[in-house]
């Protein structure tokens, strides 16, 4: 084959077959912190812990590697984030891990989806209480579906905000009657 400057290319066949050069089987060894082969520990994320790791238990692993100290210039160590919009629970979500300063309120409104409606309730994060856990309650106690929508938002099905009123101080004593208001009917 010849290129557009006259030039010969060598074309490598990867035909099946064992490549000339290469002893078989091949062994791969697995690091010992990361469980990855050891040519990918720089990429681990734990590469502190995967040079302490190989220093002690494989140093002749080492000798042609190198593990970064730190990242190159212009790549910082991102980590990764992992789930979605509910990943976080609670107050730590809606304050970036702090907790809400201000009105402890815990606030119950009713939405129109289609032809049916919802009941939303926003607030009782503020007072510490675990939002999935009070979906969960919320779902058994009125037999519907009842789901953590937002930082502190939990949406039920159907209209239960009479109900709510009376159930909320109940479960939890430190949300009285006076804590809660009811917002009503949202318009469309």
């Amino acid at each position: 084959m010849t290129s557009e400057y006259g030039e010969t290319a060598v074309i490598q066949s990867l035909a099946p077959g064992p490549t000339e050069g290469v002893s078989y089987p091949l062994k791969v060894f697995y690091c010992g912190q990361c469980s990855m082969p050891t040519e990918y520990c720089d990429y681990s994320g734990q590469t502190d812990l995967c040079r302490a790791w190989a220093t002690q238990n494989a140093p002749e692993l080492l000798e042609g590697l190198e593990i970064s100290e730190e990242p190159a210039e212009g790549d910082e160590k991102k980590k990764q984030k992992r789930g979605g919009k509910g990943s976080k629970t609670g107050a730590a979500a809606a304050a970036g891990g702090k907790k809400k300063s201000g009105p402890k309120k815990v606030t119950l409104q009713r939405e129109p989806r289609g032809k049916k409606s919802v009941t939303v309730i926003k607030g009782l994060a503020t007072f510490d209480i675990e939002l999935k856990v009070a979906s969960k309650l919320f779902a058994q106690k009125f037999a519907c579906g009842s789901s953590v929508t937002g930082a502190d938002e939990i949406v039920i099905q159907g209209d239960v905000k009479d109900d709510l009123l009376d159930f909320i101080p109940e479960k939890w004593p430190q949300v009285t009657d006076e804590l809660i208001d009811d917002l009503g009917d949202k318009k469309r």
